[in-house]
């Protein structure tokens, strides 16, 4: 970009070297997701130091060489901080790119020149851009009335500019809005999931299903990430098994579950040459190609993907239960009145005995040690008959106990007594 300044164009020249930067990128995450059986995620996270690099560029360039102030005032400071996915860090090969220009609370002429001039340069680059310039105040009140804006700014990330300003942003968001309205947050997150669900099929297992939006798919993840951040102020899956959310083991679900779908959403990228998010039948025989999958125990290679995909899609709806039942347990939220699958029989706290040796814990069916499944392998069965009959959800503590024991079953299959219950949990469900 140096040389681009010294140049009869020095714009043409600027987008030229900005370009190949973009080019060269581009190859080489192609290169870490066709290279790596599970590359996805690091190759989302060089997608975004590759954006940064061409956008600190371009915003150098601009400032520095078209529309230089070689002595500004402190109204006329400019931050550059991104948001949404871009924020995250998180960015498949065609995703967009969402910016906040955060100003002074008055926007000067030599500001508003920087930004069209920026916007420009990134539009003639091909990119998809989102953006947005605002004020500190003007974030705050935007955010306190629209969720959606709310959660890019979670998401924030300094990229340019002055620092100072991005700092007194994320404090102003925390102290003001954030740390009082978290009830509020996971509410919202969760309605907008549900809706989502109802959108894309409601089922984890479509024929066709939506990598980053459907049931069981990405957008479940972040969902995930939003409410830890915004509650917990945690920033990796890890920091919540400090706060007792999360076992070890299931942040290396949700990781194995992340790596493998963001792997998925790349190829689909890079197979459409666009921001393709449907895993349609075409696709899945490529991608399943792609990622190495091969015939197994009679199974096409296309059949043993979509098994594994199905898998973590069911994973990541056991990590949001058990997620969701440790914010009910905390209080985080109000009793909810009628949001089927987490909101029943609610009663914050109490502990109270239930049939057959079980006890509600936390408004859930719960079970104290292992051995009552060993003891009797029945109780397995039992357990979630007692599910069926109180209308309360089952504890993620117990759901732990039986995903661990699940071998106990097969000694029940001859059982009739064992029978009898799964045909009354059949014939009872609604």
């Amino acid at each position: 970009l140096e040389e681009a300044a010294g140049a009869e164009d020095p714009r043409a020249a600027a987008l030229a070297a900005l370009s190949e930067a973009l080019r060269q990128g581009a190859a080489e995450v192609e290169e870490i997701v066709c290279g790596e059986r599970l590359g996805g995620r690091r190759a989302a996270e060089r997608q975004t130091e590759i954006t940064d690099i061409v956008l600190r560029g371009a915003l150098d360039f601009v400032s520095t060489h078209l529309h230089p102030n070689h002595y500004p005032t402190r109204s006329e400071r400019l931050a550059v901080v991104a948001i949404g996915g871009y924020g995250r860090g998180e960015m498949a090969p065609f995703s967009d790119v969402d910016i906040l220009f955060l100003t002074p609370y008055k926007k000067t002429p030599w500001m508003e020149t920087v930004v069209e001039a920026t916007l420009y340069m990134l539009w003639d680059l091909k990119l998809k851009v989102g953006q947005s310039v605002r004020s500190v105040a003007e974030c705050l009140k935007l955010a306190r009335q629209d969720i959606t804006i709310r959660t890019s700014l979670l998401e924030k990330r300094f990229l340019w500019g002055d620092e100072e300003m991005t700092r007194d942003l994320a404090e102003t968001l925390r102290r003001d809005l954030f740390s009082s309205t978290a009830q509020e947050f996971v509410e919202a997150k969760l309605a907008e999931r549900d809706a989502r669900h109802a959108r894309h099929g409601g089922s984890r297992y479509l024929l066709e299903p939506n990598v980053k939006e459907a049931k069981g798919g990405l957008r479940d993840l972040q969902t995930l990430y939003w409410i830890a951040k915004y509650i917990y102020d945690a920033d990796e899956p890890e920091e919540l098994v400090e706060k007792g959310v999360f076992r070890q083991e299931e942040v290396d679900t949700f990781n194995a579950a992340e790596r493998f779908l963001w792997t998925v959403r790349c190829h689909l990228h890079l197979l459409a040459g666009r921001a393709q998010e449907q895993l349609t039948f075409d696709y899945q025989v490529q991608v399943a190609e792609r990622m190495g999958f091969r015939p197994e125990d009679g199974r096409r290679a296309v059949e043993v993907f979509m098994q594994h995909y199905f898998r973590h899609a069911k994973e990541v709806g056991e990590l949001t239960r058990f997620f969701c039942a440790a914010l009910e347990a905390d209080q985080k939220k109000q009793r909810p009145t009628g949001v089927r699958g987490f909101f029943r029989a609610l009663t914050f706290g109490a502990t109270r005995a239930a049939e057959h040796g079980f006890f509600i814990r936390d408004g859930r069916i719960d079970i104290g040690e292992e051995s009552f499944l060993e003891e009797d392998p029945l109780n397995v069965l039992r357990l979630f008959e007692e599910g069926l009959n109180t209308g309360a959800l089952i504890h993620p503590n117990a759901f732990r106990m039986v995903a661990r024991r699940l071998d106990l079953v097969e000694g029940l299959r001859e059982n009739p007594e064992a029978n009898a219950i799964f045909m009354r949990i059949l014939v009872d469900s609604d």
